[in-house]
């Protein structure tokens, strides 16, 4: 199935607010914003599919317009099912000046056979900000389907003035290269990747605070690091989807305080 969705967001007054809005089945959207008078807009993407099946392509577009604030939200875990041919989904975000972008969706699930392209593409004006999460499970642990997926790949860049700043590549094939190897995960079945991107930032503060918060969290290991383009990068690795899903939220609720 093609799924398509297409998201406008403009600015009226101050505030953000969904000026176009267009998606085929199984998307939807929903504005979910409680206090309608910040200029803080958040958007559901929702899907009346359990999960992403075989042949599914997902082709996805949002744009800011100059001076919006919005944070996108999922509805639940995304679920990669059982597979032959794949999957695929392409993203593309693009912020016009001064505009801000949250988006920390739901850990991903890779089934057993499931295989998988993300590929992920963020333009950004001038004075952005960006905040971009990730979290990647070993599939059903509880049913046994550790590491029983095909093929899973990530491929996210991001872009300044159109010049490449950041390019993330996640590629996970368990059946050609060990997931428990030295050098891969080691033991963990989790992990996750935050992104924060903001010209305003003083990177080594926070890189000190981030690793500061997570030295107190039990079972995980992670890194934090600065990027060239006045930004932080952390990686995670852990057991749980949940506790490191928390971890990226409460790092975004760490921002506000270095912002």
């Amino acid at each position: 199935m093609i799924a398509a969705l297409q998201i406008t967001v403009a600015l009226r007054n101050g505030i953000s607010y969904l000026k176009e809005a267009y998606f085929t089945p199984p998307l939807k959207v929903a504005n979910i914003t409680e206090d309608k008078t910040a200029n803080n807009l958040q958007i559901a993407i929702m899907s009346a599919s359990p999960g992403i099946l075989d042949g599914d392509d997902y082709q996805l577009k949002v744009s800011l317009e100059e001076g919006c604030t919005m944070q996108l939200h999922t509805q639940s875990y995304q679920r990669l099912f059982n597979m032959k041919t794949g999957a695929r989904q392409l993203m593309e975000i693009y912020l016009q000046d001064n505009s801000s972008f949250v988006y920390l969706p739901h850990p991903s699930v890779p089934h057993e056979n499931a295989s998988f392209k993300a590929t992920n593409k963020v333009y950004l004006g001038n004075h952005c900000s960006l905040v971009w999460g990730e979290v990647l499970t070993c599939g059903r642990k509880l049913n046994g389907e550790v590491f029983q997926f095909t093929k899973y790949h990530n491929d996210t860049e991001i872009f300044i003035s159109k010049k490449l700043i950041i390019k993330e590549n996640l590629l996970m094939q368990p059946s050609l290269i060990n997931p428990n190897l030295m050098g891969q995960m080691e033991g963990f079945t989790h992990q996750a990747s935050f992104i924060y991107l903001n010209e305003n930032l003083n990177a080594d503060e926070l890189c000190d605070a981030i690793a500061d918060f997570l030295a107190d969290k039990e079972a995980i290991n992670f890194g934090v690091s600065a990027t060239p383009s006045n930004g932080i990068i952390v990686r995670l690795l852990g057991y749980k989807a949940e506790q490191l899903h928390e971890c990226l939220k409460d790092i975004h609720s760490l921002l506000q305080t270095y912002n």
